[in-house]
């Protein structure tokens, strides 16, 4: 079956995708995103979490027919156009973040950790949320290599770049 979807902001179509195949399996093997890990295969670890129509799932979980017609967002589509066209290396502010505390250790559960952080910090709204708050929204994410206080020093970054709006640069 030919499964038409949009993803990252582009409509793309996956041909001969068969019934039982994962919108992990989809992305990764099929349209060349490897970003989402394929680590459990049963939606305990959350390395392959990606945005489906607006909300974080375990791709794995997803039946690749489940995502026709809708919209797919992953970590190599978090950047926006502004990150880019600003020279910022097209990373989002969620993902410099991460880079900036040093919350990347083997990096198989970071494409994960951020589209939830990032998930996080859109429902925060221009607050920074509690450690309480930050363990709950990532409970569903698992790390091998940490203790995670990076990943909630990340998170905590990242909510207060967005809650401290920069000052716009005055014009020569």
């Amino acid at each position: 079956m030919r499964v038409n979807v949009t993803v990252n902001g582009r409509k793309t179509a996956a041909d001969d995708v068969w019934e039982g195949e994962s919108l992990l399996y989809v992305l990764r093997e099929r349209l060349g995103l490897p970003g989402a890990k394929n680590a459990c295969e049963q939606g305990e670890c959350g390395s392959c979490t990606v945005y489906l129509d607006g909300t974080p799932v375990c791709a794995c979980l997803v039946a690749a027919g489940q995502a026709e017609g809708r919209e797919v967002v992953t970590v190599e589509g978090l950047a926006s156009g502004d990150a880019q066209a600003a020279g910022e290396g097209g990373l989002h502010d969620v993902q410099r973040a991460f880079l900036a505390a040093g919350a990347v250790q083997c990096g198989f559960c970071t494409p994960g950790l951020i589209v939830q952080a990032h998930a996080l910090v859109e429902r925060a709204a221009g607050r920074v949320p509690d450690d309480a708050e930050i363990r709950e929204a990532l409970a569903g994410n698992l790390c091998r290599c940490t203790g995670y206080e990076k990943i909630l020093d990340a998170v905590r970054l990242a909510a207060a770049q967005r809650a401290t709006p920069t000052a716009p640069t005055p014009s020569p």
